[in-house]
């Protein structure tokens, strides 16, 4: 167990969901050189065609989604553990933002349907509205 992870859970969970989110794009990236090759050396390179495959598509916009959420999980994670209102709560809410992160990816890869992309999606916002609440004083 790191220090961070006894101490303030909540940072841990923050800088695993950062680097998920840091990592998420390897995948279609593997993707685009297996489809394009590798880049040329221009100075405005043509835009690039979506990808062909499926699931490239898909992960590039879970990546995406990722993105546009972390902005909303890291100022809430960050404000409980600043304004010491860490609790086994906030806790929990962040290892399950970033296990709902884990599995939006995974269900958007394979491709499944709306429905289970929609609740990993659902367990990312509950969790930030815990911690939210929690900043506001109704957690």
């Amino acid at each position: 167990m790191s220090v961070i992870q006894s101490s303030a859970p909540e940072l841990y969970w923050l800088a695993a969901t950062c680097l998920l989110s840091a990592l998420l794009w390897l995948p279609y990236v593997v993707n685009r050189f297996q489809e394009l090759g590798p880049p040329g050396w221009q100075w405005f390179p043509a835009p690039d065609p979506l990808p062909r495959a499926a699931w490239a598509r898909r992960t590039m916009r879970a990546h995406l989604n990722a993105v546009e959420n972390l902005v909303v999980f890291a100022p809430l994670a960050l404000g409980v553990v600043i304004a010491g209102l860490g609790s086994p709560g906030t806790a929990w809410a962040c290892r399950l933002y970033f296990c709902a992160r884990v599995a939006h990816y995974a269900v958007c890869w394979a491709g499944l349907p709306i429905v289970p992309r929609t609740l990993c999606f659902l367990a990312g916002v509950a969790a930030q509205l815990f911690l939210a609440a929690t900043l506001l004083g109704a957690g």
